[in-house]
């Protein structure tokens, strides 16, 4: 989203994570002071609350009543949120986190392209080549190619009818959605491959190949991390 259609309290929530991620304020340490901080980012105590709030939901801070907020130890950050994600990636680079969201995509995904290769209907067919589509048309627009890219995987993932799965995927998409902004590289080298990839695993699925599916899943899992290593 443009800066200018940010509201002002989502800049200074942006702002303030990204201070706390970055380590201006360490693990354990207090924030300032309400008042403090509505001096700092020139705004009212219940923006200032309201941040507070958005940043205690991503798990970044605790607010202790009497004694005022509090950074959360790093094992506490939601890495399931797609902005503390982008901040931490933005930030530095953590073997540990790429290696750990490498791990959840290699069990997860390919589980996913094999139940949709084994259960999806036509109509959920035509959503995924839909979503597909779009990323080929899309594919020099970062921002609808990324979203393009969600839908894509969405639609794999309602194709695999477990409600288990899909309702773990509503918080796995943030995942996705912070991997994509970071590994979208519409150069000749990549774009072509990426499109390759996403149409060998849509193939798969439609021809209902369980074990294509499955390998094209781990395919495009390892290109997308070595965009993202390649990317920070």
């Amino acid at each position: 989203m443009p800066q200018s259609e940010i509201s002002k309290t989502d800049r200074i929530i942006i702002e303030l994570g990204k201070q706390i991620v970055q380590g201006k304020y360490i693990p354990g340490a207090s924030l300032p002071a309400e008042t403090d901080l509505c001096d700092e980012f020139g705004t009212s105590r219940n923006i200032i609350r309201e941040v507070l709030r958005a940043l205690t939901a991503k798990r970044l801070v605790k607010v202790q009543r009497y004694r005022g907020a509090f950074v959360t130890s790093r094992n506490e950050w939601s890495y399931l949120d797609s902005d503390v994600l982008q901040w931490i990636l933005e930030h530095d680079y953590d073997p540990r986190l790429i290696a750990s969201m490498n791990e959840v995509r290699n069990l997860v995904e390919p589980t996913i392209a094999r139940l949709a290769a084994e259960r999806a209907t036509s109509t959920e067919l035509v959503a995924i080549e839909d979503a597909y589509n779009d990323m080929v048309t899309n594919s020099q627009d970062r921002d609808a190619f990324n979203q393009a890219d969600i839908r894509y995987h969405q639609a794999i993932l309602v194709a695999t009818h477990n409600l288990i799965l899909q309702q773990l995927g509503v918080a796995f998409s943030s995942l996705q959605h912070a991997v994509f902004e970071r590994t979208y590289m519409p150069d000749d080298d990549n774009m072509p491959r990426t499109l390759r990839e996403h149409k060998d695993l849509y193939d798969a699925i439609r021809h209902q190949d369980i074990e294509a599916a499955e390998k094209a899943a781990l395919s495009m899992i390892a290109s997308s991390t070595q965009r993202l290593k390649e990317s920070i």
